[in-house]
């Protein structure tokens, strides 16, 4: 592994190499990994530029939309000169300003099944800060049938979630949680409902923390268990996982081989 750092990384990652569970080589590890985020939103803003911030050597950013004023509110890899801006071009900018030393990779484009899972192994690790049903199970499906681990988290109004697939390692899938997407309508998304800014900026932190103790292989990882905040009664709680064995995605009996059960494009990336 490579531990060629420059005297400014040094420096810029002493806070890290001073920890006894990261150092040198596990700084290393960060600057030799590959990280996928895919929204360039409330979640995907705060986690760019935390995975930034700590060196993760090649990000990309996958987002389709363009700053608008009302993401602003929680979207803070954008600024207000970047009203217009491509949101993968814009939150690349803002990563690249924290730290010249990552490379930053902006996929200004929409997922779909024909180029999901082509993307995806491109990249060690993926991130799913989406608000759009069609564009998770597309996430899910093909970080599994890739064989990638899958940091998911989601948020509304008040409320955040987040947890860490690794079926190829034997733990359960997304579908293991939510086996379909729920009927048209059930559920509101954040531009129907609504919500508080700082959540996202929580969630998307946490998210952040999950994807680097992966990556490092330290701690205790989210695989199994449903992370649940509450921020209005400041309450966390966790919900433990089980692969599910009647799963149409990870089961023994599995029906889904590929992506062809989605449409041809699952929709905008809607990031949070």
């Amino acid at each position: 592994m490579d531990l060629d750092f420059s005297e400014d990384e040094i420096r810029r990652y002493s806070r890290h190499i001073l920890l006894q569970q990261v150092g040198g080589t596990g700084q290393a590890k960060l600057k030799a990994a590959r990280v996928l985020v895919i929204g360039a939103g409330g979640l995907g803003s705060p986690l760019a530029l935390y995975l930034a911030a700590a060196g993760i050597g090649t990000i990309g950013l996958v987002d389709d939309d363009r700053v608008e004023i009302s993401n602003l509110q929680r979207q803070i890899a954008h600024t207000t000169a970047r009203i217009g801006v491509p949101k993968a071009l814009s939150a690349a900018e803002a990563a690249r300003a924290i730290n010249p030393y990552v490379h930053v990779v902006p996929h200004e484009l929409r997922l779909n099944p024909d180029n999901a899972i082509d993307l995806i192994s491109r990249y060690d690790l993926v991130c799913d800060g989406t608000d759009n049903f069609g564009t998770r199970f597309l996430i899910a499906d093909a970080c599994a049938l890739a064989k990638r681990t899958l940091v998911s988290a989601a948020v509304l109004r008040f409320d955040g979630q987040l947890s860490v697939f690794k079926p190829h390692e034997g733990g359960p899938c997304y579908r293991c949680l939510y086996p379909e997407p729920p009927p048209d309508g059930l559920v509101p998304t954040c531009s129907e409902a609504g919500v508080l800014g700082a959540v996202t900026g929580v969630m998307g932190t946490l998210q952040a923390t999950e994807v680097l103790k992966e990556i490092l292989g330290i701690g205790n990882s989210l695989s199994g268990r449903l992370l649940v905040w509450d921020a209005l009664e400041t309450r966390f709680r966790t919900i433990k996982l089980r692969p599910d064995p009647q799963c149409a995605l990870c089961g023994p009996n599995a029906t889904i081989h590929d992506l062809s059960a989605h449409t041809e494009t699952a929709g905008p990336i809607c990031a949070i």
